[in-house]
């Protein structure tokens, strides 16, 4: 199984990382791709370029086999939507490999105004990393009737099926810490020391955003 997980990465930091990691020993996966965007379609577009959020984040994985830094969403023009994503992904790794998209609960309450979202679950499947103890709302039927209670189910088909993991998820913001870079203060401990090192050499952050 391999697993697909998006996001800005504005700057990426130990709550991406950390939940990266978890979830990549708790599926046994092959490998556990990170997808800096592009051009997200729902929400302010980065205050950085794709390519300085990508070197950070190659930075920040470097000592951490089995994660992977993909560039697929940077090297298309236009918005990134992950159902082009992943369309992309299955061509490249056949029809009968299992793809995960991990994704925050925040994010998956929100599924329903991704573009085109029901045909994401004709390529991957949709993990949806909780908090310990957390209680999904009362699902829509097209959600219900592909919610598995078992990750084992995961591996009898390629694509399809909704999945809660609990995770740990540390309370780190990116907002937050393009806010300590602007304000001059000290980001020691929410991110790698390696992009810490790089956000100041290029001076990246220096406005709040």
């Amino acid at each position: 199984m391999i697993g697909i997980y998006g996001g800005t990465f504005n700057p990426v930091h130990f709550g991406h990382l950390r939940t990266a990691l978890e979830v990549k020993e708790l599926f046994n996966l092959k490998q556990m791709r990170l997808i800096p965007c592009h051009l997200p379609s729902h929400r302010h577009q980065p205050c950085v370029s794709g390519n300085l959020r990508m070197e950070m984040l190659k930075l920040a994985i470097s000592d951490s086999p089995g994660l992977q830094v993909d560039s697929c969403e940077l090297d298309r023009q236009g918005p990134s939507y992950m159902l082009d994503t992943l369309k992309i992904l299955r061509q490249e790794l056949g029809e009968h490999e299992r793809l995960l998209l991990f994704m925050g609960a925040d994010v998956f309450d929100g599924l329903e105004r991704w573009h085109l979202w029901q045909q994401l679950f004709q390529y991957a499947h949709i993990v949806v990393m909780t908090r310990p103890g957390y209680t999904s709302k009362l699902l829509a039927d097209f959600f219900q009737q592909r919610l598995i209670g078992d990750s084992a189910l995961l591996q009898s088909q390629a694509f399809g099926c909704v999945f809660f993991q609990a995770v740990t998820q540390l309370d780190i913001s990116a907002t937050k810490i393009r806010q300590i870079f602007a304000t001059g203060g000290n980001p020691q401990f929410l991110l790698p020391d390696k992009v810490i090192s790089f956000i100041r050499e290029h001076q990246l952050y220096q406005s709040q955003n």
